[in-house]
């Protein structure tokens, strides 16, 4: 079993490096950064260890372009400032020995990890577990024939993770891991970790009762 790694990027040179460290595991088939138009040194710092594509900007539609270009048996979505356990590719191909399974997702925990942030990755994981709902902070895995067959990423400027795992829960099982990515804290110690997870609550509750991903794009505050 093959496992190709996709890494969406958007000036992410300061995390990318990082990132692609652990990715040595023979499993690991093959890495590949889909940058969405980088206007800093994020090419650069990843072409050295990850195959570099093109792709028009937008998480959802960069995670599609690599996904097309993947030949993995299993596609690993990865934020480019997660960092994903060493265990990570073993932890994958023992899940996915069962058949049953279609995909899955990690534990998370937010860097650094204490005070309110200690709170908030062990809620999303919590969450994650109870409901078989992720966030593409936890890595999200999936089959690359169930993948193609739920026609990838919805091509919504946000909730895309929300949505796709909301498919992939109706196709099978979806595993929650108990190994953790540690994912950074950026965005909650710039704007503060309670107005964040209010904002962040506020955004699915929305989501959920159908407003357009369009109109919660513009509530969003992106921390790059």
């Amino acid at each position: 079993m093959t496992i190709s790694v996709i890494i969406p990027t958007l000036n992410e040179a300061q995390n990318i490096r990082a990132t692609l460290a652990p990715l040595r595991h023979p499993a690991f088939g093959e890495v590949l950064v889909a940058d969405g138009g980088s206007l800093d040194r994020t090419v650069a710092e990843a072409a050295p260890a990850a195959k570099v594509l093109t792709a028009p900007t937008g998480r959802a539609r960069q995670m599609n372009t690599g996904a097309a270009t993947a030949s993995g048996d299993v596609l690993l979505f990865l934020h480019a400032d997660t960092l994903l356990p060493p265990t990570a590719a073993d932890d994958i191909i023992a899940t996915l020995a069962d058949p049953r399974v279609v995909g899955g997702h990690f534990n998370a925990r937010i860097t650094p990890d204490h005070g309110l942030l200690w709170l908030v990755g062990r809620m999303m994981s919590w969450r994650a577990r109870l409901t078989g709902i992720a966030t593409g902070d936890q890595a999200i895995f999936v089959r690359r024939d169930v993948f193609e067959q739920l026609g990838g990423f919805p091509d919504i400027p946000l909730m895309e993770d929300i949505a796709f795992s909301r498919r992939l829960k109706q196709a099978g099982r979806v595993a929650a891991l108990r190994s953790c990515v540690m994912t950074s804290g950026r965005r909650w110690e710039r704007h503060g970790p309670l107005r964040t997870i209010l904002l962040m609550w506020k955004l699915r509750l929305l989501f959920f009762l159908g407003v357009s991903p369009d109109r919660l794009k513009r509530l969003y505050v992106d921390a790059r």
